[in-house]
């Protein structure tokens, strides 16, 4: 995206907020513990904590499971504005670390009382952002996995969705006569791979592709508008498949 085009969305989304006063969503893609840009971002759009970033998984703020994530939900408790992550597969999932569950839009969410502004998608819960249904269902496999477990960096067996996960969004799907507004994943089907992405060094063949060939399944059956995704690092629109990495995009409604 030039800086021009950019410079004009931001302005239109400030423009509207000026206007008309609502709560704001946007998304994003992997953060990886960077915020320097969601900063940067809510300070551009004057945003507050009445508005939600969605972070569409690798987040990377339960990555230590210690002091140093505490470190980190202190500086992003202070950002104007409330992260709302899917769960990737670069950190640990909030239920091991004894997070809390609560409810938030009609779903339920992870969080912790200091840090009110953090909330962590449950997989396979259905939320009502704007006038949407969206349902979260996070997860994927690490094609670095054997290089994380040969440096001793954080890999955790759980970072694709576990077969009561599956179980949990296919009767949440089934319950919804396979209809939502919008999917938020971590990956994405396997016919939307964007294999230009794939990395060289990686052998296509070893890497499990368990949970792109189960959302393939799950696309197949379900009608939905809009499907966004993070996890391959590009910025890209295919079919109704949104892939987020370094954009910040304003979710649309019907009543805007």
């Amino acid at each position: 995206m030039s800086s021009t085009h950019e410079n004009l969305k931001i302005c239109g989304i400030i423009a509207y907020m000026e206007s008309n006063n609502k709560e704001m969503f946007y998304l994003t893609g992997d953060t990886h513990r960077d915020f320097t840009q969601v900063a940067s971002f809510c300070d551009t759009v004057q945003s507050t904590v009445g508005d939600t970033l969605i972070i569409l998984g690798d987040a990377g703020i339960n990555y230590f499971g210690r002091g140093e994530d505490r470190t980190l939900k202190r500086q992003l408790a202070t950002l104007p504005i409330t992260l709302f992550c899917i769960h990737g597969n670069h950190e640990q999932r909030p239920e091991t670390l004894g997070y809390r569950e609560t409810a938030w839009r009609g779903g339920t969410v992870y969080w912790e009382p200091e840090y009110p502004n953090l909330l962590f998608a449950k997989d396979g819960e259905v939320y009502d952002i704007g006038d949407k249904k969206c349902i979260a269902i996070g997860g994927a496999y690490s094609v670095d996995k054997m290089l994380r477990l040969a440096e001793g960096w954080g890999w955790w067996p759980d970072e694709q969705p576990s077969a009561e996960t599956r179980a949990r969004v296919e009767a949440r799907l089934d319950a919804a006569d396979w209809h939502v507004d919008v999917v938020f994943s971590h990956t994405c089907p396997l016919k939307y791979e964007p294999q230009e992405m794939y990395m060289s060094c990686i052998n296509q063949a070893a890497v499990d592709k368990t949970t792109e060939k189960w959302l393939d399944a799950i696309e197949d059956r379900l009608t939905y508008d809009r499907w966004y995704c993070g996890h391959y690092h590009t910025d890209k629109t295919i079919d109704k498949i949104r892939f987020l990495f370094n954009d910040f995009i304003e979710m649309q409604f019907r009543y805007r």
